[in-house]
């Protein structure tokens, strides 16, 4: 199908549309999910760090994962500086399965979600299933990401299926 048939795109129902303008609509802090690609340039990261900075410095909740040098570690950054106890990590697995400088990042955040029971689970599925339970979370989705990243364009459909505002960031 063409982007241009009809029949591939769906159209949104009055209530969706009234629920979508409501939450842009709506002012205040918001959770926000930033989430995004581990093979994140150095000038990406900062700029990835400075967003999650003034997102808390203007009293929004930051939900992110963990993850190498990365979006999620420019994320956790950011919002440390700012006001730690404005960031959630929920993970997907466990600490112990984080890179060592993710773990030390972690030191003194206090919301923090882990899952032993997803342990054995390959990286990308148990990354699946964070991606969901940080989209869950929030009204709104930040996402750095290429064209090739599967796991992170599933997220994003995920979200706009679950009405989410969804800013995608492509870097190729």
């Amino acid at each position: 199908m063409s982007p241009l048939d009809p029949a591939a795109t769906t159209i949104p129902t009055v209530d969706e549309l009234a629920q979508e303008l409501l939450l842009i609509q709506q002012s205040g802090p918001r959770k926000v999910a930033i989430i995004g690609t581990r093979n994140l340039p150095l000038t990406h990261q900062q700029l990835v760090e400075m967003l999650s900075y003034a997102l808390v410095l203007s009293g929004n909740q930051v939900v992110t994962s963990g993850g190498a040098n990365g979006c999620n570690m420019a994320v956790i950054r950011g919002a440390q500086r700012a006001n730690p106890d404005r960031l959630s990590i929920i993970l997907p697995q466990t600490i112990g399965q984080q890179p060592g400088e993710v773990q030390d990042l972690l030191i003194g955040i206090k919301s923090i979600h882990e899952y032993p029971e997803r342990r054995t689970m390959t990286l990308a599925d148990a990354s699946r299933l964070c991606n969901h339970e940080i989209i869950d979370r929030c009204q709104q989705v930040i996402c750095f990401l290429y064209h090739t990243s599967h796991t992170l364009l599933e997220s994003v459909t995920y979200a706009k299926e679950h009405r989410k505002i969804v800013t995608s960031f492509y870097l190729d």
